[in-house]
């Protein structure tokens, strides 16, 4: 983030570290109660802001440590894991120690082997081991849970078919396979999955680009899906990040992201909000904010634009 001014750095790095709590982590949207302990996933969400503002200190990684310390990885579900995995990594970077250090020898087979327990059978995973059915979205989370530990998908070819499955008309993929309205974020987590499995080919890219043209909105950001009418930090960056990783087209002027992503999200105290229907500024949306405002920081061929 060297583009932003360190004026705006050090506010969302205040708001961000406004959200710590007691034991280590960091609060979730329930700004109501002081009292609650950290939450694992917004605490994802705030060690990697921090780490993205250059502002995720030792003394930090040191409480982040203690936080992790009290939540066993081999027991999280997959959406728990990855934040804990990504926090683990950010704060053994950061010299706070290793989390894992006193994990046994054998966790990362342990936990690729629960993992595979969730496997349903059209080849995706569901989001607990008793779910009948897949989830684009933690079958995305476990492929990438997967990749930190250095294992490898199991039956890849099972995947990729289910991901297939998900997809729409409209070039689109859901969550579910009983939704028949695409989503950017499923639609995101299923191509980024496919080009992981080897299956991003100029089909797939053609049928990417012609979703894209049907979501992204021209105030500036992305939409959810058809039917919401404004446009959101999660859904921009997702489709922003997907672009880039797959090689497309940024689905609207890197100028035009930035400006909406100024105006609308980022707040004058510090952080970021999830939409303009939004009130509050959370770590999560902060994350998607600051890596919007990265992102278009260059546009799609590399350039760099500058942002005060």
């Amino acid at each position: 983030m060297a583009s932003l001014s360190p004026e705006r750095r050090a506010r969302h790095r205040d708001f961000l570290l406004s959200q710590r709590t007691p034991d280590g982590g960091f609060r979730g949207r329930d700004l109501e109660n002081e009292g609650l302990p950290g939450d694992l996933y917004y605490t994802g969400f705030a060690v990697r802001a921090l780490a993205v503002l250059g502002a995720f200190e030792e003394p930090i990684a040191a409480d982040v440590a203690r936080f992790l310390s009290r939540h066993d990885p081999l027991r999280l579900g997959a959406i728990d894991l990855v934040s804990w995995l990504y926090s683990a990594v950010v704060v053994q970077a950061a010299g706070g120690g290793d989390p894992l250090a006193d994990a046994p020898s054998d966790w990362p087979e342990r936990l690729a082997s629960g993992l595979e327990a969730n496997r349903s059978a059209d080849g995706g995973y569901a989001k607990t081991p008793a779910g009948a059915a897949g989830s684009t979205y933690t079958s995305f989370l476990v492929a990438l849970t997967l990749e930190l530990i250095g294992r490898d998908v199991p039956a890849p070819g099972r995947l990729a078919q289910f991901l297939f499955d998900m997809q729409r008309d409209d070039g689109g993929f859901v969550e579910l396979a009983p939704v028949r309205r695409s989503g950017t974020n499923p639609t995101a987590a299923a191509a980024v999955l496919l080009k992981l499995l080897g299956h991003a080919d100029d089909e797939l890219k053609t049928d990417l680009r012609g979703f894209l043209t049907e979501v992204t909105d021209p105030a500036g950001g992305v939409r959810a899906n058809t039917r919401i009418p404004f446009p959101d930090g999660l859904s921009t960056f997702t489709a922003l990040l997907m672009c880039r990783d797959l090689g497309l087209p940024d689905p609207l002027p890197a100028a035009a992201m930035r400006r909406w992503a100024e105006t609308e999200l980022e707040l004058p105290t510090g952080g970021f909000r999830g939409a303009a229907w939004d009130v509050n500024a959370d770590a999560e949306y902060t994350f998607y904010g600051l890596g919007v405002l990265a992102l278009a920081a260059t546009d799609d061929s590399g350039s760099a634009v500058e942002i005060a």
